[in-house]
């Protein structure tokens, strides 16, 4: 701090970067200087006596000079920083404003809905042609047409029931085709027995029909399949495909038609018959039927259609239950404990049951004269 000047016996403290006293009323003329240094010194001068002049020019010139340019370079940082704080202040208002309008104009979009031309229908996709066992249907008619539709509609939106048969499908599908092709059924009956038991062989109905085929104890046996206590083949999927196999080719040496093969199949071949009698008709289409035996055949329309063209119907199931080969071990014995058994084959009991269903306790009895076959996984320690 310089050391004051003394006029006058007053005294006006110069510090550095400001000039703190002048007396403006008693100067009448304007220093070439005094436009730099006015406004602050107006701001900051103290107000002497009438008596006392103070003129800045009885400063030193070099505390002048310095005083002068380090008030200007004062005045410059405070500038920049207000500018820079009002610049910071302009574009946080302006981030402020765009936050909200793109918000308010997201919501919007949100709530709006789409154009009708781009909103996806909830209908289902139908096929323009369509066959069963080799035989049309006749989708230009109105009653055909809707009811195959509904069966559509149903099982495309029935997910998880739907999702699980496309998972089952590889596994028993290997098992039922050979088989279908063996004795002369056409391969769409498969899908027969999709609708029947989604494709579960442990499938047991109110009424007491089991198996991946859905057989009736009494038909099972006339059939040729064992049913007993230790022994029910409608659980066996090879033995229990054979005889729909065989029921399927009697129905259609009577009816002449594998479409109505398929609906005996649900409603048996006398009631098929005594309706086709009272009614007058041979075909199908044209036979007024109970709503289950009625909707029967449209299920195996429908569950064929998605099955074959799961893309169109939103169904994209990546993991598929792969096939489970198995080695087949000859029994002509009895086997006190099936426990035991599969202990000595290196599975577990559960095992066991899960490969070959068709064995009911936990023992089996072999009668004379009698041969099973009990199918053992390859890969074991994929049950472990």
């Amino acid at each position: 701090m310089n050391k004051p000047n003394k006029i006058n016996n007053d005294y006006f403290p110069c510090r550095k970067g400001m000039v703190h006293s002048i007396y403006y009323s008693h100067l009448n003329h304007i220093h070439p200087i005094s436009p730099v240094i006015s406004t602050y010194a107006r701001q900051k001068c103290t107000i002497l006596s009438d008596s006392t002049l103070t003129f800045f020019l009885t400063l030193p010139y070099k505390s002048r000079k310095r005083c002068i340019f380090e008030k200007i370079k004062s005045l410059v940082v405070k500038r920049n920083i207000l500018l820079t704080f009002l610049t910071i202040l302009v574009l946080l208002n302006s981030a402020a404003i765009g936050y909200y309008v793109y918000h308010d104009q997201k919501e919007h979009e949100e709530n709006e809905e789409p154009p009708f031309h781009l909103m996806k229908s909830s209908d289902v996709d139908f096929p323009t042609t369509f066959s069963l066992a080799g035989e049309q249907v006749p989708l230009e008619r109105i009653d055909v047409a809707e009811a195959f539709k509904k069966e559509l509609i149903v099982n495309t939106y029935l997910h998880s029931h739907t999702i699980q048969v496309l998972k089952n499908a590889p596994r028993y599908f290997h098992i039922i085709e050979p088989i279908l092709k063996a004795e002369g059924v056409p391969n769409d009956f498969k899908y027969l027995a999709v609708i029947e038991s989604s494709l579960n062989p442990l499938a047991v109905s109110y009424a007491g029909a089991a198996g991946i085929w859905q057989l009736m104890s009494a038909t099972a046996k006339e059939l040729g399949l064992e049913v007993t206590n230790d022994v029910d083949e409608r659980y066996h999927v090879e033995k229990a495909t054979r005889a729909a196999c065989s029921y399927l080719k009697k129905a259609y040496q009577k009816f002449g038609s594998w479409t109505l093969a398929a609906a005996s199949y649900n409603g048996g071949m006398n009631m098929l018959t005594r309706q086709m009698d009272r009614q007058k008709e041979k075909n199908f289409y044209d036979l007024l039927l109970g709503e289950e035996t009625g909707r029967y055949v449209y299920r195996m329309l429908a569950l064929k259609q998605i099955m074959e063209e799961p893309h169109l119907y939103d169904f994209y199931v990546d993991h598929l239950y792969p096939v489970e080969p198995t080695t087949q071990i000859k029994v002509t014995k009895n086997i006190k404990d099936l426990a035991d058994f599969a202990q000595e084959h290196g599975i577990s009991y559960k095992t066991l049951k899960r490969f070959n269903p068709w064995l009911r306790q936990t023992s089996l009895k072999v009668g004379k004269h009698k041969t099973y076959y009990i199918a053992i996984p390859e890969n074991k320690q994929a049950y472990k």
